[in-house]
């Protein structure tokens, strides 16, 4: 049976291989042509070390106390030279991707839908054969390449990969490349090139509850992560707070009541920042935590918004004495032309 490893590289690039049971997983990479860092093969040198972040595998006992301590073991580290994995993996590699002789995948596609959600906000849909062959994990973006330019912008993925389709919240930048393609050229079966998966932003394997924070059209990536945990099932509550500056930047909300229905133990609020909104729940998304959200820092926070919000969140969570059991966050700014 095979197994699907995600090989993050520290550069932020990703790359999938598949690794039969029987095979190492540094075996499976150079059968694969990616080229991660190995010397001995007998688990007597440590360079293979890297760290397993999810996932099953078996390490057996042919290494080494000088190459794998126990605690090391116990910590999640691994030798590639000798891991067989036992399920999905995802593994961090302590080199850059070029290094290791592998870069960013590219992809051809073609749009498959605009939507303009709200003044502030785009939703794109792009398909084609090629992507029926993208992985990545949810949380993670691509580089689109912006049309009738050599530029690119970063997006994260609003969803998964269905059918050689996957799909983008765009904020709507007055002046912005990307958005003003958008707006006023793009249609249905135009070019566009992905190059990816990008991103240490992504949904890690469950074990505590989880509160996640959005600002914007920082909601995408959210949004993939919730149809995985849809599609997966959670033992623990998750927590969504989405935070906008005005009422028309709130979007997606009948796809998070949906989310809500499918998933068990999912929650979210919305609230908006402008004190003039109709909205019934009015100001910051840390006006809205709650120390049951913490958990008294049993919990995993996603963030992913404008860094002042990032940093907003993160002093916050200082000030309540709390330190979660992990703190991922993403900041992105817009831009322009």
């Amino acid at each position: 049976m095979n197994f699907q490893i995600a090989l993050n590289f520290e550069d932020g690039v990703t790359r999938f291989i598949e690794a039969g049971g029987h095979e190492t997983v540094a075996d499976a990479a150079y059968r694969q042509g990616i080229n991660i860092p190995l010397d001995c093969r007998d688990g007597a040198c440590g360079t293979c070390k890297c760290f397993a972040e999810a996932g099953r595998y078996d390490m057996g006992d042919n290494f080494i106390e000088d190459a794998l301590s126990a605690d090391e073991l116990a910590q999640g580290y691994v030798l590639t030279c000798q891991m067989r994995a036992e399920s999905d993996c995802v593994v961090r590699v302590p080199a850059g991707s070029q290094v290791c002789k592998t870069e960013q995948a590219n992809f051809q596609a073609s749009i498959s839908a605009v939507r303009q959600l709200s003044e502030s906000t785009i939703a794109l849909s792009v398909k084609g054969e090629a992507l029926s062959k993208l992985a990545f994990l949810p949380g993670q973006y691509v580089n689109l390449q912006v049309p009738g330019s050599e530029q690119t912008r970063a997006y994260s993925f609003s969803s998964l990969q269905k059918n050689g389709e996957v799909s983008f919240l765009i904020r709507n930048v007055p002046g912005g490349l990307m958005s003003s393609f958008l707006t006023g050229l793009a249609k249905a079966g135009d070019s566009m090139n992905l190059a990816g998966p990008l991103g240490s932003f992504y949904l890690r394997e469950i074990k505590r509850p989880l509160l996640l924070l959005a600002g914007g059209t920082g909601l995408a990536p959210f949004t993939a992560m919730l149809e995985k945990i849809a599609e997966q099932g959670c033992d623990h509550p998750v927590h969504l707070i989405y935070g906008v500056t005005n009422d028309f930047d709130l979007v997606e909300i009948d796809r998070l009541e949906a989310f809500a229905a499918r998933i068990p133990d999912f929650s979210f609020g919305a609230c908006v920042a402008n004190p003039l909104s109709a909205h019934p729940l009015k100001g910051y998304v840390t006006q809205h935590i709650e120390p049951r959200h913490l958990n008294e820092g049993d919990v995993d926070v996603y963030l992913c918004g404008p860094p002042p919000m990032v940093e907003a969140v993160s002093q916050y969570i200082r000030e309540q004495g709390i330190t979660p059991a992990n703190f991922y966050y993403e900041k992105f700014a817009a831009a322009a032309a």
